[in-house]
């Protein structure tokens, strides 16, 4: 596979660009500042200068990719408005270059919560509606979408146990490292195309709890 990651040098996009790496895939992540390059390069994946905020073309960016993976996302501590612009504005524009280029494939890490924005209070409000209308962008796309929604993120060792759910609004903990392995197993697993779940530290194989969606 040949796999580009928006948001190339966050947490879970680069346990994935190692996960494609070692598993003999191209990993492509789209980053921002070149002191970052060589964080990539040390995974064995590709540093692709883009900016998702800016006006750099995002099309040639991903051309050629059998898959896109939108894993960017303000940060915390960021306003109200660059969660617009990057959790719901970067996605459109991910979306938009995959339909340019005829990626088919797209997935995105969105959030808990997602389903029911205004439920939140406090700057997750912005942030949960953001990620809300990212998911509903992609849903109506047109492309083979899958919509991650994990609980809290920890940095504990993964499991490789997981509990995914199309059942909204679950709470829990998630490692990072059980994060992108979701990911990687559902690039390869098809019956996630067209599906919406939540994920959880769980009992269940990654694999096994995707093909159950």
């Amino acid at each position: 596979m040949d796999v580009v990651i928006a948001g190339g040098h966050g947490q879970i996009a680069m346990r994935l660009e190692r996960l494609l790496a070692d598993g003999g895939h191209r990993a492509r992540g789209l980053i921002r500042k070149p002191e970052q390059v060589s964080d990539l390069t040390a995974l064995g994946a590709e540093a692709v200068a883009c900016d998702l905020e800016g006006s750099d073309d995002v099309a040639s960016a991903v051309a050629g990719a059998d898959a896109v993976v939108f894993a960017a996302g303000a940060g915390p501590g960021s306003g109200a408005e660059r969660k617009r612009t990057m959790d719901y504005g970067g996605a459109v524009k991910l979306i938009e270059a995959a339909r340019a280029t005829g990626v088919h494939r797209y997935l995105i890490v969105s959030s808990i919560g997602a389903h029911d924005p205004g439920g939140a209070s406090g700057p997750m409000g912005p942030y949960l509606q953001a990620k809300h209308d990212a998911d509903v962008a992609v849903e109506q796309s047109g492309l083979d979408y899958t919509i991650v929604r994990p609980g809290s993120l920890t940095d504990d060792p993964g499991t490789g146990l997981v509990t995914a759910t199309t059942s909204m609004g679950g709470r829990g903990p998630v490692p990072r490292d059980d994060v992108a392995a979701t990911l990687f197993a559902a690039l390869q697993i098809d019956n996630t195309i067209g599906k919406t779940f939540e994920l959880f530290a769980g009992e269940t194989p990654i694999e096994e709890a995707l093909r159950a969606l």
